[in-house]
């Protein structure tokens, strides 16, 4: 009986592997992926992008891996990404599921939603952030704001401050840094990112089947995404009751006379895409905090940037955006810590929508995506010696700012990041705003931090903690 069961169970994984063999035909080559499993154990959950670029090295910049039991094409090299994200965009334009986030709602918002339901959510969303003076403030008026509001802690100001830009334009009003109800929220943010860039969360993702049952982080993740939208829901019924179709307050008002509009209360205007909308407006605010808080050896560079700001800002007048064409130094200083810190190495994964032709290859639709941001950031022909944080990639000769295709921090393309404006601006005038006043010193030689070693590098590549002294200018 034994001998039977061991035998069934020997031919079932005989034909699974002979199955996915046969599938792969058509698509990428890649290495031999074992049954059910894969070829996970080729893969260093805890530097998935370090993997995919020496897989890259044997199988060239299009290559195929199967984390479990499905199959990924992972694009490696800016022009491989290029390629798929920006000449075939509309193709790849797809958003593969990540199983920690289905498994506590369905793929309703922004990021999840795909065909028309997407573009639409999108079309508002721009719309909506670009113009949202609507008579009263601009969204730079509420990040000059937040900027001059900021307290001095490196840690509290970088991870509250962005935060409370989105909630100012979400909700209408900004939180104090001691209201507890904001602290939670935030709190709850960082972790959920936090969970999501380990080794367990790359597991989990992969085999969500196995592992659903099981204890682990992953369970945090859902019970902090329920808090977030309940949250959020309550901010909701609130606006409902005080509606005013005629003076839109904040985002959500917006949102609520679009659903009127169209007389609708499911896809692709209902309260559910509502909610994880504004949970990931929220979830972007996180990015700008990671992006100025990794490089922490940054006060190196504060004598130059704040020449500049003296120059050409002085101290008696908040920073404004205009002030930013007439700024390389700190530009490129900017450009460079978003290029450095590599913050979302893999992107968030794409899926195809179409079967398509790519590079000799058929592709069949529904295939999952991974397009190797970190190979594009870091690739050694366009900023030499990348491993280097250097604003000198974004300088020419003359000292004035250099852009390059290869800057793809927030990706490239149709499913490119809908708050890349604004965590731009955020950056900008928070940097400078901090500058004008602080003179900033590490409370540890240099020599000592290591900046190129993340406390962990899966979703996010997460900075380790530090300290700086904030001196009065």
């Amino acid at each position: 009986m034994l001998v039977a069961l061991i035998l069934g169970v020997s031919c079932l994984l005989l034909l699974s592997f002979w199955r996915h063999r046969s599938r792969r035909g058509k698509l990428p080559p890649g290495p031999t992926p074992l049954p059910i499993i894969g070829n996970i154990l080729q893969i260093d959950v805890k530097d998935i992008s370090k993997s995919l670029t020496n897989l890259s090295k044997v199988y060239g910049p299009v290559f195929t891996l199967y984390l479990g039991m499905k199959p990924i094409v992972v694009l490696h090299g800016y022009e491989a990404v290029k390629e798929a994200l920006v000449d075939h965009g509309e193709e790849f334009a797809g958003r593969n599921s990540i199983p920690i986030f289905k498994r506590s709602k369905k793929n309703f918002g922004i990021i999840f939603s795909n065909g028309k339901t997407w573009k639409e959510i999108r079309r508002f969303s721009l719309m909506t952030l670009r113009n949202f003076g609507m008579g009263k403030r601009s969204i730079e008026d509420r990040v000059q704001e937040e900027a001059r509001c900021s307290p001095c802690d490196p840690t509290f100001i970088l991870g509250c401050a962005p935060c409370n830009v989105i909630c100012s334009i979400i909700f209408k009003n900004r939180f104090d840094y001691q209201d507890p109800d904001f602290l939670t929220l935030v709190k709850k943010l960082n972790e959920n990112v936090r969970i999501m860039s380990s080794a367990w969360a790359q597991v989990y993702n992969n085999f969500p089947a196995l592992i659903d049952y099981l204890p682990g982080s992953h369970h945090i993740v859902s019970k902090n995404i329920d808090y977030t939208m309940n949250y959020i829901l309550e901010k909701v019924k609130e606006h409902e009751e005080s509606l005013d179709v005629n003076d839109p307050r904040d985002f959500i008002d917006c949102f609520l006379i679009k659903k009127a509009q169209v007389q609708c209360c499911h896809q692709p205007c209902g309260t559910c895409n509502l909610l994880f909308l504004s949970s990931f407006i929220l979830y972007n605010a996180l990015e700008t905090h990671l992006s100025c808080s990794k490089y922490h050896d940054f006060a190196l560079l504060c004598a130059k940037v704040q020449k500049e700001i003296q120059c050409v800002i002085g101290r008696h007048r908040s920073p404004c955006m205009q002030d930013r064409s007439r700024m390389p130094y700190t530009d490129a200083v900017l450009y460079e810590v978003q290029r450095y810190i590599d913050l979302i190495p893999v992107n968030l994964p794409h899926a195809v929508t179409c079967d398509v032709k790519f590079r000799n290859y058929l592709i069949p639709k529904g295939t999952a995506i991974w397009t190797s941001l970190t190979s594009v950031l870091h690739d050694n022909k366009e900023f030499p010696h990348p491993e280097i944080f250097d604003p000198g990639h974004f300088l020419d000769e003359r000292g004035n700012l250099r852009k390059s295709d290869y800057f793809m921090p927030f990706s490239s393309g149709k499913r490119m990041c809908v708050g890349e404006s604004l965590a731009r601006m955020e950056l900008f005038l928070f940097l400078t705003t901090i500058l004008q006043h602080f003179h900033l010193k590490s409370q540890v030689d240099l020599k000592e931090l290591d900046t190129d070693t993340p406390i962990a590098n899966g979703f996010a590549s997460l900075p380790p903690l530090y300290k700086l002294c904030f001196i009065p200018v």
